[in-house]
This record gives structure tokens, C-alpha cells and sequence, in this order.
């Protein structure tokens, strides 16, 4: 969540206000460059942006920057592990309210982009309560300040009592490393948050693989646009010598554009009674609850646009979704396609989930119409 101005809390879904501040910039920096301005920042490599963002408390935090990265030698805050952490010092490419890296190309939509490829190697201590943080952020706009829409945050290394925003929806493998995944909004933005269960020193990966899974898990589309790229560190308790030891990003274009304004279709009928299929698959616990759901063309023309209507059994509420548009109106639930999967070829599936919350026992629903027609379960 670090934010400058203002700060959101990146826990638990507590909003955090701060002052409004100016960010302090500086020329290149050289070898030992030290920053304690609560938000001074300046840039290495005439490329990226190291900032101090001391967000969230008003102790006294110090880093030292070099002209690969930087370290923390001073962190007086004490965060609360339930709450937010106190700072965010970290390095950038892209724009962070206002500070844009020297040079950078971004924003870019999503489309556009042909790599995303990044390099981390961070430092790690002990004795401290944080998180080694890496925040891909996303916006509908080609926004250069303020809060985006969209954080995505890999945490390469949790150490103490602290989680992620919102809850674990499941487990998911990007870049080849596996990862419980959580899914939240603190009030300002969502996050989906991937986090490893073993520390990560150091990765050479694509960005692009983190952005395709959060847009397949329905949160983003290829319209959006990536604003930056950040690693750093979110510190609780202590922290004094973790460090960035290096640092490289970049993002090429030569994607495939989308238009400003999509042609909209109507959606296609399953020819001829129920030419469809739908699998739902639920996990539920005490208060909540997943459900995955699998539509299949069993007929023998192309659904194009597709609108699953289904009713929840008393009890069930729908809180997020993902790979589709998911509403409800009493028990009544409308899921409809988002801009990537609205085609389904005969023999084709077409998949999205959600996540809810849980009164009393639960059911799963028990029939489905897939544009006005019915669907067989399987």
C-alpha cells in the first residue's frame, strides 16, 4: 500500500490517513547517498527512483543509497502486527504520485506490453517484524499520481505475526514457484497479494506472469495500464540492515492495443435446450465460502457474451469475484463474461470463482441458465 501522499494502511483493510507531503527529489545518486526526509527520495542509475516513505509512524527512519540500491540503517517506528506497517522504503520504475522514474515509458496498457522482465536481490535480518515487499500497481487510466485501482504485491519473505490484505482465496503457481494467494480491497484499492512460504533472496522473473494471473483471476483487463513497479520493504519491528542489494526493471512494448471503445455484442443463446453444462464446486468454512464454477459448450454453435443466472441458497453473499462480473440482487446471481473469455467454442469451457460470506449451513445452488437457457449440471 505505501503510499506518500496520503498513506493507506496495507493490513487488514485498515485505511491509514497521513499529512500530504512533497516528495523531496534529488539528482543521481552517488555511492552512500543517506535519506531521513520522511518522503525524500532520489534516483540511481538514471533509471529508478529510491524513496524513504516513512508513511505510517513519525520515528525515525534513515537509508543509506547506493548506486545499486539501498539499506535501511535506522528504523525507530513500532508497528502494531495487527494494523499497518510503518514505512515502505523502497526502489521504483514508473510514476509514484508525481515521481515518475527519469526516462520511464510507463504507464503502458497491459496489451501493449510484450515483457515485463524484473531482478531483485534483497538482504534479510533477523530479529525484525517485516515483509520483503515487491508491488505491481494498475490502473484503469494512465494515471501518474494518486491511488491506483489495482496493487499486486509478491512478498518474497514474511517474517512475524503479520498477513496480507483481506484472505487466502487458494494456492496459485506463477513464474514456476508456487504461492497462497489473498485477495482484499482497504477501502482505496484492491490487492491480490502472492505470498511464498519460504524466504526468496533473490529472482530473476517476469512481471507480466503476476499481471496475466491477476487479469485471469478477473480483477484487471488488458485495457488497463501498469504504472510502476516497486521493491522494498514493509517494516513492523526493527528492520535496521535489511537492503535492496540490487534492482532492475524494464518494459517493452509492441503488444497488441486495445480500442478505446470495444464493440459490444449480444449475447448468443445455447442452441437448442440445455447445449450446456455447469460444474460448481464449493469450499466452505464457519463464516465464508469459495465456489469455482466451469461452464462447457455442449452444443454445437459458438456462445459469444455469455449471462449465468443462478439463485444462492438464504445465507450466501457474494463479497468478490474473479473472471467474471459477478452481482447479486437477494438470492439472485447474474455472472457475466469480462472482456478476454466471452467466447466459448463448442466443446469449450469458460471458468470464473468468487468468494462470500457464510450464515448458517452451507448448500450449493441447484440450477443454472446460461443465457436465458438451462443448463445440465455436472
Amino acid at each position: 500500500m505505501r503510499r506518500s501522499v496520503p498513506a493507506f494502511a496495507a493490513v487488514a483493510g485498515l485505511l491509514v490517513s497521513a499529512t500530504a507531503a512533497v516528495l523531496v527529489a534529488a539528482g543521481p545518486a552517488q555511492a552512500d547517498v543517506q535519506i531521513c526526509e520522511q518522503y525524500g527520495s532520489t534516483t540511481i542509475q538514471g533509471r529508478y527512483v529510491v524513496q524513504n516513505n516513512r508513511w505510517g509512524t513519525t520515528a525515525q527512519q534513515c537509508i543509506n543509497v547506493t548506486d545499486n540500491g539501498f539499506s535501511i540503517t535506522r528504523q525507530d517506528g513500532q508497528g502494531s502486527t495487527s494494523g499497518a506497517p510503518v514505512s515502505y522504503p523502497s526502489v521504483f520504475l514508473g510514476c509514484h504520485y508525481t515521481n515518475c522514474s527519469p526516462g520511464t515509458n510507463l504507464p503502458m496498457q497491459v496489451s501493449q506490453i510484450s515483457s515485463a522482465n524484473s531482478s531483485i536481490s534483497y538482504n534479510f535480518v533477523g530479529g525484525a517484524t517485516y515483509n520483503a515487499s515487491y508491488d505491481i500497481w494498475l490502473d484503469p487510466s494512465p494515471k501518474r499520481d494518486g491511488v491506483n485501482q489495482m496493487e499486486i504485491m509478491i512478498w518474497f519473505n514474511r517474517q512475524g505475526s503479520i498477513q496480507p490484505i483481506g484472505s487466502p482465496v487458494g494456492n496459485g503457481t506463477v513464474g514456476g514457484r508456487n504461492w497462497e494467494v489473498w485477495r482484499g480491497s482497504n477501502g482505496s484499492n484492491n490487492v491480490i497479494s502472492y505470498v511464498s512460504s519460504s524466504p526468496i533472496s533473490s529472482w530473476n522473473f517476469s512481471v507480466l506472469d503476476f499481471i496475466n494471473d491477476t487479469r485471469n483471476r478477473g480483477a484487471i483487463t488488458n485495457s488497463w495500464y501498469l504504472t510502476s513497479i516497486q521493491a522494498g520493504f514493509e517494516p513492523w519491528i526493527g528492520g535496521t540492515g535489511l537492503a535492496v542489494n540490487s534492482f532492475s526493471a524494464s518494459v517493452n512494448g509492441g503488444g497488441n492495443p486495445q480500442p478505446t471503445n470495444p464493440p459490444t455484442g449480444q449475447p448468443t443463446n445455447p442452441p437448442g435446450g440445455a447445449s450446456c453444462r455447469v460444474a460448481y464446486t464449493a469450499n466452505s468454512w464457519n463464516n465464508g465460502f469459495t465456489a469455482s464454477v466451469t461452464i462447457t459448450n455442449t452444443g454445437s454453435s459458438t456462445i459469444n457474451n455469455w449471462s449465468l443466472t443462478y439463485n444462492l441458497p438464504s445465507g450466501q453473499q457474494v463479497s468478490q469475484a474473479w473472471n467474471a462480473t459477478v452481482t447479486q440482487s437477494g438470492s439472485a446471481v447474474t455472472a457475466r463474461n469480462i472482456s478476454w473469455n466471452g467466447t466459448i467454442a463448442p466443446g469449450g469451457t469458460a471458468s470464473f470463482g468468487y468468494q462470500g460470506t457464510l450464515s448458517g449451513a452451507y448448500s450449493s445452488p441447484t440450477s443454472f441458465n446460461l443465457n436465458g437457457s438451462a443448463c445440465s449440471r455436472a
